[in-house]
């Protein structure tokens, strides 16, 4: 396909190039349409910071899911659009489920008879998850991990005072974490939503 002006505005070249997965066309796209989306992102939710990632997330699903456009059912543009609502209404729905876990976190806090967690909401988000997580483990691998994290704990330390062998305290610690740091990657903090 003849590459000579990408500078068009999105006609049927430019859109053929962008479905081949031509990386010149996506920045022409990129650069072409990028305004509305961040606009509509913006007003959607609200926050610049929110809408600068929901816009580079509309790009990526673009560029990844563009073997799903078909020109026949509309132009670029509206199928852009269409990807934006879809990326604003998550972005909201993660900020319920955001909201949510903290109003939890800070339940808990009350019960408690403990300040809550209002300077640092993420962080009492992300301990929420951490700590539901942990809740999933063994009990031996629980009891370990929060010695050593809670606990200010050394392996040595936890083997005396649980009478278990050293080895088997790091053992039980290394799976425990091998663990955890699978249902991290699977959920990252602070995108807990």
């Amino acid at each position: 396909m003849d590459r000579t002006d990408l500078s068009e505005p999105a006609g049927a070249h430019l859109v053929a190039l962008f479905l081949d997965g031509d990386e010149d066309a996506m920045a022409v796209v990129y650069r072409q349409w990028r305004p509305l989306v961040h606009t509509l992102a913006r007003r959607g939710l609200g926050d610049e910071r929110e809408a600068e990632d929901v816009t580079q997330q509309v790009f990526l699903a673009a560029w990844r899911g563009r073997g799903g456009y078909r020109p026949g059912s509309g132009d670029l543009g509206g199928w852009l659009v269409g990807i934006t609502r879809h990326k604003v209404a998550d972005a909201l729905a993660a900020r319920t489920r955001r909201a949510r876990a903290l109003a939890a976190v800070g339940a808990q806090y009350e019960t408690a008879g403990e300040p809550g967690p209002a300077a640092e909401p993420e962080r009492a988000v992300d301990r929420l998850f951490v700590l539901g997580e942990l809740s999933r483990l063994p009990s031996a691998q629980q009891r370990i991990l929060r010695l050593a994290y809670y606990g200010d704990l050394t392996q040595t330390q936890i083997a005396a005072r649980t009478g278990l062998p050293l080895g088997t305290v790091k053992s039980h610690m290394r799976r425990a974490l091998g663990c955890l740091r699978e249902s991290l990657r699977a959920q990252p903090l602070s995108a807990t939503g």
